[in-house]
């Protein structure tokens, strides 16, 4: 690390257009704030009291399918819905916008006690075969398909029965909005993709690499805002999750593995995160500029109780972190790639 690094300094995200403070020396500062309960898989397999296991009854009364794999099913408590609001948007500073979509849960398998981390990479591949058929059928009828999952109730999981969300929308969300300008920027100077290019770029420089292979690379962005943040890309030209082919998705579902069980390995708990996936609109036009990745946002800071929190400072001005990306792939790629849980 050069003395740079060392020192508070900025990074630029060119994904968003926004900085990141990085404060390296803040890491070790004493902590005497709020300590979160340190979180390990649940041992049992079925629960006749949850909500999402096989067979059982949901609180709307609804009876879950006896799945053997994965089980999808629209949200008891959607976000949206395909009912049309009519919307005064006339006014510059009372603007409201009327949107229709769906909301859906995918419960990543029958067994109650296996987050992405304890699958196989089979079972993995299996949810992402899901993902691809909620993206083309969802896809069909709206603009953005959100895929993403909330690990943990430090994350606001209300479930502990591993799962995740599909959220569809007529209109797209103001984040992907700003990274679809921001990819177009980049395509019309280079001809190329932005995130092509970046994660050829790591690559050479290997000093944010978490784990890699043939298709894809996980690494800690340049320019994360989360302490142990990663961002999964292809190393080749896609677009939408379903455009992967098989070898693809295997790939994924073994790099993706690799990371979910890294991030437990690091404080040995069943480590929370926020994840999800970002790719090309599904508004019938050419969208060579974007490359389909995933992020994880996980809130963990020194432990598995100390919780790094966006708050003041951020969301005032800037996002802010206490070590460098690099330090946080040292200690990521320090552990194993065997789930703690396998040794015990």
């Amino acid at each position: 690390m050069n003395a740079n690094q060392e020192s508070p300094h900025r990074r630029y995200n060119p994904l968003l257009d926004e900085w990141v403070l990085v404060s390296p020396h803040r890491f070790n500062r004493p902590w005497q704030g709020q300590q979160e309960q340190t979180e390990y898989p649940e041992l049992i397999r079925y629960d006749e009291t949850c909500y999402l296991c096989p067979g059982n009854t949901r609180v709307n009364g609804a009876v879950n399918d006896a799945y053997e794999k994965t089980f999808v099913f629209k949200n008891d408590f959607s976000a949206l819905n395909d009912e049309f609001y009519s919307a005064d948007g006339s006014c510059d500073l009372f603007k409201a916008q009327s949107i229709q979509g769906e909301s859906r849960v995918l419960c990543f398998s029958p067994d109650h006690s296996k987050s992405m981390a304890l699958l196989s990479a089979k079972e993995i591949k299996s949810v992402i075969d899901t993902w691809q058929a909620q993206a083309i059928e969802l896809g069909g009828k709206y603009k953005w398909v959100q895929i993403f999952e909330n690990k943990g109730s430090v994350m606001g999981c209300s479930n502990p029965h591993p799962h995740g969300q599909i959220w569809a929308q007529s209109e797209i969300p103001s984040i992907p909005a700003r990274k679809s300008q921001h990819l177009q920027n980049y395509w019309q100077t280079h001809s190329k993709p932005l995130l092509l290019d970046y994660v050829e770029s790591e690559l050479k420089k290997d000093e944010r690499i978490v784990c890699a292979n043939n298709y894809w690379v996980a690494l800690v962005p340049y320019w994360a805002q989360w302490p142990f943040e990663v961002m999964l890309i292809p190393r080749f030209d896609v677009q939408h999750m379903h455009q992967l082919n098989t070898s693809q998705k295997e790939a994924l579902a073994t790099i993706f593995q690799e990371v979910a069980i890294r991030y437990d390995n690091l404080f040995e708990t069943s480590f929370p995160y926020s994840m999800g996936w970002h790719g090309a609109p599904f508004d019938g036009r050419d969208h060579s500029e974007w490359t389909l990745h995933a992020c994880f946002f996980p809130p963990l800071l020194r432990s598995a109780t100390v919780k790094k929190f966006m708050v003041g400072y951020e969301m005032l001005a800037d996002a802010q972190r206490d070590m460098t990306p690099e330090q946080a792939v040292k200690m990521l790629t320090a552990v194993s790639n065997i789930h703690y849980t396998k040794s015990m």
